[in-house]
């Protein structure tokens, strides 16, 4: 996985592209614990090219999302392609994570 890092208004913008699997959570992972230790507590990630979210990526995710709620912070995921949010839907996690479908809504948002 490939993992770009930007900084927009004290938002920390990650663009990911690859598959987010148990193999590429742990480096996210990692990558997440880093910023969110730092004190940065609102974070986007753009899933545009996202192609492949496996359960080790759904519990990356949802561990993060509440990791920031408890520090007053907010996870945010824009532009997931249509197999992604399939994913997404069917877990049931629609209405947990922070769904938006541009960095222009999410940065409104967060």
């Amino acid at each position: 996985m490939k993992i770009e890092k930007e900084e927009k208004n004290g938002v920390v913008i990650y663009r990911c592209e690859g598959h987010l699997d148990a193999n590429t959570a742990v480096k996210m992972e990692e990558a997440l614990r880093v910023m969110i230790d730092a004190g940065k507590k609102k974070l986007v990630i753009d899933f545009s090219k996202i192609d492949y979210l496996s359960s080790a990526g759904m519990r990356l995710l949802l561990s993060v999302t509440k990791r920031l709620h408890a520090a007053g912070g907010k996870l945010v995921l824009i532009s997931l392609q249509d197999n992604v949010m399939e994913i997404i839907r069917m877990a049931g996690f629609e209405s947990i994570l922070n769904l938006y479908i541009s960095e222009e809504e999410a940065l409104k948002a967060i």
